[in-house]
């Protein structure tokens, strides 16, 4: 167990250097200069650039910055942004609220549309309408959905906010615009899930014991089937941090969305590389708490 524990956590951290190194070499590699950005619209002179580069390190080579930034995000010193010029953690601090928010209740309308999808479709034709429907949400950029949610029901029938955040009703179309294509995955890896686990044995024994096929389906059918369905859940939640920078964009709402783009924009490179390592955290977290879920699911796993 020790041993599994410690490969796991080298493994998080090696995804996370391996983000933070890439973002970072995208950044250098792309076109634009550091001291412009960090000038922006403000007073431009040789003197200002030079104290630009004595402040920022930029006469430093490449390498040695990157070390450097490196050893300061070990510490959580994430630096300060060049376009507002205040602390990373500041910046993203105020802003990730509302992005984990969209991004939980995605999930959570994503889930329980799921099972409703894979478990209610039993019969033939509600199934065949059910994976019609899947493949037209999982094949839909939901940008798009987004935009004919919007549509629909906020410039026609007026009844969700055109943008921001204010409210629950606010939060109810981008929920749904990130959940739906998350519910088409997941209900289609359920839905294979419980096929097969109804032609096991113990469905066969739990049948001829006398339960109905709807006790079998939710008593012990759908936990077997709940393994992979985690698991895509798991990738389905990095997935959903990431929607969420155009999604916000799509709705308007506040959150690292606007953040990342703006700093992209700007070439600010610490706010960049600091939402780069907090993507990358998230995704190392849930998919670490993936793995310790099937240990409540299979009893198994736990005694092997």
């Amino acid at each position: 167990m020790t041993r599994a524990i410690l490969r796991r956590v080298g493994a998080g951290v090696l995804v996370l250097w391996a983000a933070a190194t890439a973002a970072y070499l995208a950044l250098l590699a792309a076109p634009g200069d550091t001291v412009d950005a960090i000038i922006g619209d403000g007073a431009d002179s040789p003197l200002i650039r030079s104290q630009i580069i004595q402040e920022w390190h930029l006469d430093r080579p490449a390498v040695v910055q990157y070390f450097d930034f490196l050893w300061r995000a070990v510490q959580g010193d994430l630096g300060r942004s060049y376009l507002l010029q205040r602390p990373v953690a500041e910046v993203i601090g105020g802003q990730l609220g509302p992005t984990l928010q969209l991004a939980a209740t995605a999930a959570g309308f994503g889930i329980v549309l799921a099972l409703v999808l894979a478990v209610v479709a039993r019969r033939p034709w509600v199934r065949r309408l059910s994976s019609t429907t899947e493949l037209v949400l999982v094949s839909t950029p939901p940008f798009l959905i987004g935009i004919v949610l919007l549509s629909l029901f906020s410039f026609r029938l007026g009844w969700f906010p055109v943008s921001g955040a204010q409210g629950a009703a606010a939060l109810v179309l981008p929920a749904i615009t990130m959940g739906l294509p998350i519910a088409g995955t997941l209900a289609q890896v359920l839905r294979d899930g419980l096929d097969r686990a109804l032609d096991e044995p113990f469905a066969v024994t739990a049948r001829a014991r006398g339960l109905r096929e709807s006790a079998v389906l939710v008593r012990h059918a759908l936990k077997h089937a709940l393994l992979p369905t985690v698991t895509m859940l798991g990738w389905s939640f990095g997935v959903l941090i990431g929607g969420t920078v155009i999604i916000e964009q799509v709705f308007g709402r506040p959150g690292l969305g606007q953040v990342t783009v703006q700093a992209v924009n700007a070439s600010d490179l610490p706010v960049v590389l600091a939402v780069v390592i907090l993507a990358a955290t998230v995704f190392v977290v849930v998919n670490t708490l993936t793995d310790l879920a099937y240990l409540v699911i299979d009893p198994r796993l736990r005694r092997s």
